[in-house]
């Protein structure tokens, strides 16, 4: 079993427009809901994988109801999420369509999450240490609500690893600069995380300094150049075979799928690598945010190329 952590859960609500223009009203041609937050997102591929996933974080108001409604219904997912008195955000995807962008391109909305109160936040870490025993490795992912201490994640990794869990963390800012420090078994930035957390604008540089200050294990997303690995096992480099435009809502949250999916699996880093690049890639050409096309996904695991990086001196 997977535990992923959310602590600040969406509802993502996809709206799909022809062609979007500031200052202007637009018709809405379709409206999508899904349950969101990085740590959902993850755990929706996992499923659609095979895997049997279970969620935690907070959950309130009419949008939470709408989340676990969802989470309930979903074939691999049991649903943990623990109550609380404020409402769970909404992120909105604005998705236009036009006859010179044969891709979609989005733009993001996204709202703040409810207010966290001592005694929940104690709730929640109750809920997490009972859920340890039965789970292989904790994903812990996104933002932090108001209310939630900036330490969080460093308590909540110190915690796996006290109950000899591997942990993966997908955070960013302080929350990661404090993650990083517990000794988390695989960090999860993006570009703009790495530079924010090393001051270095070259990936290479960056993630060397993410494992000296404690992470076991580095796999930064670089976008459409792919991912880049550092472990203690070896350095790789993994690319889609295109460049590709779409979506990129969950992409990053599909390469942490893959990632963990691979763990379960026992596979090799860069087989580990492939299967979350082409998951990434294909999550970016879905036309709904955080899910991904199965079909291109497929075709991606034989097309996706990775390479041994040189060890710097």
């Amino acid at each position: 079993m997977i535990l992923t952590v959310t602590l600040n859960t969406a509802l993502d609500i996809t709206y799909r427009v022809r062609e979007l223009r500031p200052y202007a009203s637009h018709r809405v041609t379709s409206v999508t809901e899904r349950p969101g937050g990085k740590g959902l997102n993850v755990a929706r591929v996992l499923a659609a994988l095979g895997h049997e996933v279970t969620v935690t974080g907070f959950a309130g108001g009419p949008a939470g109801r709408a989340v676990q409604d969802q989470l309930t219904a979903t074939p691999g997912v049991l649903d943990a999420l623990v109550p609380v008195s404020g409402s769970t955000r909404r992120t909105i995807a604005v998705v236009e369509e036009t006859a010179a962008n044969l891709t979609p391109e989005a733009t993001q909305l996204n709202e703040p999450g409810p207010q966290i109160t001592p005694a929940e936040w104690s709730a929640f870490q109750d809920v997490y240490e009972g859920l340890l025993p039965s789970v292989s490795v904790v994903a812990l992912c996104g933002s932090l609500p108001p209310g939630v201490p900036v330490g969080a994640y460093a308590h909540l990794i110190r915690t796996a690893r006290a109950a000899a869990v591997p942990v993966l963390l997908d955070t960013s800012g302080e929350p990661l600069r404090r993650g990083v420090a517990a000794r988390p078994d695989l960090v999860k930035p993006n570009a703009a995380e790495l530079t924010e957390l090393t001051g270095s604008h070259e990936p290479s540089q960056a993630t060397r300094d993410v494992r000296r200050r404690g992470a076991r294990a580095v796999v930064a997303s670089l976008g459409p150049n792919g991912l880049l690995a550092v472990t203690p096992e070896g350095r790789w480099r993994a690319t889609p075979p295109t460049r590709v435009r779409g979506n990129p809502t969950g992409a990053g949250d599909s390469a942490v799928a893959g990632l963990l999916s691979g763990l379960i699996d026992q596979l090799p880093w860069p087989e580990r690598l492939t299967r979350a690049t082409a998951l990434s890639t294909a999550t970016v050409m879905s036309p709904t945010a955080g899910e991904f096309d199965r079909p291109t996904y497929e075709q991606l695991l034989s097309r996706v190329t990775v390479t041994t990086e040189a060890t710097a001196a």
